[in-house]
């Protein structure tokens, strides 16, 4: 849930804070509901911290590379 003091984007804002050009990404987020929104009336709104957290919770780590060792010919 989202703090009352939280900043509430539309869908434009949110999918423009996502770094995304449109706004089919957030609204397919919203349709499987994989973020939490808020409707106010008919307008639906997203959390600033619940798009900050869908995006730590999507991060995927980076796999130190290891050095393969080459035969000697």
């Amino acid at each position: 849930m989202a703090p009352l003091e939280d900043q509430f984007l539309n869908v434009k804002q949110a999918a423009k804070h996502l770094g995304m050009k449109d706004e089919r990404f957030v609204r397919r987020l919203i349709a499987e509901r994989r973020i939490t929104y808020s409707k106010f009336g008919t307008h639906v709104r997203i959390a600033v911290s619940v798009l900050d957290e869908y995006m730590r919770a999507s991060e995927v780590p980076a796999i130190p590379v290891r050095r393969r060792m080459r035969r000697a010919a």
